[in-house]
């Protein structure tokens, strides 16, 4: 957290004002009341308290009452108890009833700032460990990204670095298994909020009511069962950012109120009356068309186009089949220490199998069949009898099990230059800026590779041609 919210009850005009003036000194946000009352509202209504300061001696509900009902409302807030005709029975009372503390009248501010300081200090290393485990439930690692080396990667990594410094929001597209998450993860971690949270929710996995209290949080009694307060995954990713998967299956209604989040930059929590201020960076992916579903009506337009200041686009592992030895290597050496195992690699007959897979899953799927070889597999490398049946028999029968990885990818590059030129009708200049090539480099390769390009004519102004020599979409904005 940035800082820290501090409600202060005490019926006494100066006491209340002088603690105000000092916290607010000190860089807190602060609330002052003058009755237990006044306080109990300022928590019902999801004002968000670190700590409460509250005098035991009150109009209305007394100090005890305040200690108890915060302890349902806001469990996570730490309470002080203040008074100025304290008894040792009295102080004993307060902390057996769960008060952090108890201070006597007059007391001295250095002591209470102190005091606050360390408050504030465990206040943040709470979040922390709930934040660590978090992320460790759900770990990607984005060095998967930064590891690959086909030109799409690099591109993807080089727009990453240019918008990770701003703070704008984020789109990330593609299929389901690219890696959307783990562009969202380096982008956070370029960022100057690296040293803040990361959390990632699944839009899709969590029902709708469920959903807007998961990010915004509640206030106790907002709804039946909400026994206690929730302060949401907004508030908890304070200074940090927050990943919006799958956002194309969120509610309209609930588009409605992220798109006043990123505009305002507050949340209203779900049954209070205040809103409250929020610096969180968003960044939100989806394999759906998302313009599709703006024309459809199942996407709100103006948030679209909030969303979609900077767009990168993953394409599939079929479309990047050189990143698979780098991809295999790196989960090779995760999984040797995670299984305990000691795995060189993957053998040539092998490779030759994993680079010819189309990878409908993409990058998951491959993960998943790394992990699963070497769980199953015997060795030091892993065989083609180690991968599952479907991989062998869709390997390409044209190579042989004494193919080495140079050969395979050699005949991985002609057919991905081959497929790349089918899908440009045969137009070489926009084949070589798919390819990230110059024209004179394209037609290197396509005498290296033998690969016969006469079969078509070239056709330069059909729309495909077209279409690949406009912008690529990569890092930039598609109004």
């Amino acid at each position: 957290m940035l800082s820290g919210r501090i409600l202060v009850a005490d019926d006494e005009p100066l006491v209340r004002e002088n603690l105000g003036k000092v916290f607010r000194q000190a860089g807190y946000d602060v609330t002052t009341v003058a009755t237990g009352d006044q306080a109990l509202a300022a928590l019902m209504n999801g004002g968000g308290y670190d700590i409460v300061f509250s005098d035991i001696t009150m109009p209305g509900a007394d100090g005890l009452t305040v200690l108890r009902q915060a302890q349902e409302i806001a469990p996570q807030t730490f309470v002080i108890l203040v008074t100025g005709n304290g008894t040792l029975e009295t102080a004993i009372e307060a902390l057996r009833r769960g008060a952090y503390d108890y201070i006597l009248k007059p007391f001295a501010i250095d002591e209470v700032l102190a005091k606050v300081a360390r408050l504030m200090e465990l206040r943040q290393l709470a979040w922390e460990r709930q934040i660590l485990r978090r992320e460790v439930d759900g770990h990607h690692d984005f060095e998967q990204m930064v590891i690959g080396r086909s030109h799409a990667t690099r591109n993807i990594m080089e727009t990453i670095q240019k918008v990770a410094p701003m703070p704008s929001p984020v789109l990330v597209t593609g299929e389901s298994g690219v890696g959307k998450e783990i562009v969202a993860r380096a982008v956070h971690h370029y960022s100057n909020r690296a040293n803040k949270p990361f959390l990632a929710i699944n839009c899709a996995a969590i029902p709708e009511g469920t959903l807007e209290s998961q990010l915004f949080g509640h206030v106790r009694g907002a709804f039946t069962g909400a026994v206690t307060a929730q302060e949401g995954l907004f508030r908890a990713a304070q200074g940090g950012t927050i990943f919006l998967d799958e956002i194309g299956e969120m509610a309209v209604a609930l588009q409605a109120r992220l798109l006043r989040v990123i505009q305002q930059k507050e949340i209203l929590p779900v049954g209070a009356t205040s809103p409250i201020r929020i610096d969180v960076r968003i960044i939100a992916a989806s394999n759906r068309d998302l313009v599709a579903a703006v024309v459809d009506k199942q996407f709100r337009e103006d948030l679209f186009y909030r969303l979609n200041v900077v767009h990168i686009e993953v394409p599939p592992l079929r479309e990047r089949r050189e990143d698979i030895p780098v991809f295999v290597d790196y989960f090779v050496r995760r999984n040797n220490a995670e299984l305990k195992k000691s795995y060189k690699g993957v053998d040539n007959a092998a490779m030759r199998n994993l680079l010819h897979f189309p990878w409908k899953g993409n990058i998951r799927e491959l993960q998943n069949v790394v992990e699963r070889a070497m769980i199953l597999g015997d060795g030091e490398w892993i065989h083609p009898l180690d991968l599952p049946q479907s991989l062998n028999a869709g390997s390409d029968p044209t190579m042989t099990v004494d193919d080495n990885l140079k050969e395979a990818m050699r005949v991985s590059e002609k057919t991905h230059i081959e497929n790349v030129l089918r899908r440009m009708l045969n137009d070489k200049h926009a084949t070589a800026e798919q390819l990230g090539l110059s024209v004179s480099s394209l037609y290197r390769k396509l005498a290296e590779h033998g690969i016969d390009t006469s079969e078509q004519p070239e056709d330069l102004g059909s729309p495909g041609a077209q279409l690949a020599r406009a912008p690529a979409s990569t890092g930039r904005n598609r109004r």
